[in-house]
């Protein structure tokens, strides 16, 4: 689907690959990004989108291939936990909420913590599904960059 999208007098043209695939693929200007909406967002009709937002004629184009995954941020101090084991900080910042529990299940993409950095609140996701072992911060807790902030279990 291609939609052009108007913000301060600029017109973009999107194009988004699955809009019920995790994370939606965005492609802008040639550049592909992963979007990961809020699940209160997912589901809104066409009918309901907003009036700047008017679908076009879609172009002849090459197929956009999804990108490769980036490689998983090297674990800092994590006791011995693989990085696929532990969802480790993007960048340092203060962990102002927390939104899972040890034990608890969370499917691949779920909210684990969110991470202010910079004034910008960022929601740490699991980068698979699992059983979380241990939650390796609280909220106030500043963290550095690759510093592990939940843990998988096996």
């Amino acid at each position: 689907m291609i939609i052009r999208v108007k913000i301060q007098d600029k017109e973009y043209e999107v194009e988004i690959a699955d809009l019920n695939g995790r994370p939606v693929l965005a492609t802008v200007e040639g550049q592909t990004f992963e979007v990961w909406p809020d699940e209160q967002f997912a589901a809104v009709p066409a009918a309901a989108a907003s009036p700047a937002i008017a679908p076009a004629a879609a172009p002849a184009r090459p197929v956009i291939e999804k990108p490769a995954p980036c490689p998983p941020a090297p674990s800092v101090g994590n006791g011995g936990a693989s990085s696929a084991n532990a969802v480790t900080a993007p960048i340092p910042g203060v962990i102002v909420a927390i939104a899972v529990k040890e034990g608890q299940s969370v499917a691949s993409g779920e909210e684990l913590c969110t991470l202010e950095a910079m004034k910008m609140k960022n929601a740490i996701r699991a980068s698979r599904a699992g059983k979380v072992a241990a939650v390796k911060v609280a909220v106030g807790d500043h963290v550095r960059h690759g510093q592990v902030l939940v843990e998988f279990s096996e």
